[in-house]
This record gives C-alpha cells, structure tokens and sequence, in this order.
C-alpha cells in the first residue's frame, strides 16, 4: 500500500531549508526510498510551507527515515523552523489519475 507523509512547517529561513535539502538529495542518491514528493506554501498563512512525499509503501517509508542523511537534514530544518513541525501519516487506500 502507497504511503503519504505530509510535513507542515513555518519558518522565515526558507533559504537555507533549500539548501538542506539540495545537500540530502545529493547525498541520498540512489538511496532514498521515495516515490515523488512536493514542496509547496500555504498562499493563505505567512511562512507556511508543507513538504508532501510518497512512498510505495510505509516500510520504504521508515527505511528512508532511518537514513543518517535524513536524520541530519530533520536536526537541520527542525533547527530552521519558527516552531515544531506537523506530520501527517497516510496509507493510501484510493487512488485516480486526471
């Protein structure tokens, strides 16, 4: 079963979030478990972005989690946030195209 976690965040170091995650992507090549994943903004709340990422499945999902390129870019932006983060954990049971 696909597996979707979403990560809400605020934080007026956007910046240098990107460049955490430019350092993670580099150094999880070939490793990092993910399908897909979306960074976007809240148009409507000042600072708040959300980072949606897909998984073909939960246990790809703590694999990726369990990397220590992803352990360190969470110290990272947890350290960068104006605040703590919100995860969302979701198994996706339905699913459509266009």
């Amino acid at each position: 079963m696909k597996f979707i976690q979403i990560i809400e965040f605020q934080t007026s170091r956007i910046d240098e979030i990107d460049a955490l995650e430019e350092e993670w992507r580099k150094a999880t090549e070939g490793k990092r478990t993910s399908i897909r994943d979306y960074k976007v903004r809240d148009r409507d709340g000042k600072n708040t972005y959300m980072i949606i990422v897909e998984f073909p499945s939960y246990e790809e999902a703590m694999k990726n989690n369990e990397l220590p390129e992803t352990q360190r870019i969470a110290e990272g932006m947890t350290k960068l946030a104006d605040g703590p983060a919100i995860f969302r954990n979701l198994d996706v049971i339905d699913e459509h195209s266009g």
